[in-house]
């Protein structure tokens, strides 16, 4: 199956759909399907087991995480909250 650099992962696509609808489509596969950071050996060996569900491929660890992105800005925020909160103390 053919793809071009504009469509990228959404080529499977085709016709279909519309622009705005696979650009949003490939920005969150693509940031989904790279390698992340893993938190317990900051290797960059982390994949996507299911929705929520992360695995890190060099150490094993096994932790939850967002559907799409192992670490949710939200939780960044949240931990970055509590690790203020423990500076200040």
């Amino acid at each position: 199956m053919a793809r071009t650099k504009k469509v990228g992962i959404t080529g499977r696509f085709g016709a279909r759909y519309g622009r705005k609808a696979k650009r949003s489509v490939k920005l969150i596969e693509e940031t989904m399907k790279k390698n992340h950071d893993c938190p317990k050996c900051d290797r960059p060996y982390v994949k996507r087991q299911a929705a929520g569900i992360w695995k890190c491929r060099k150490c094993g660890a096994v932790f939850t995480g967002g559907a799409y992105v192992p670490q949710t800005p939200m939780a960044k925020s949240a931990a970055r909250s509590i690790r203020d909160i423990k500076v200040e103390e």
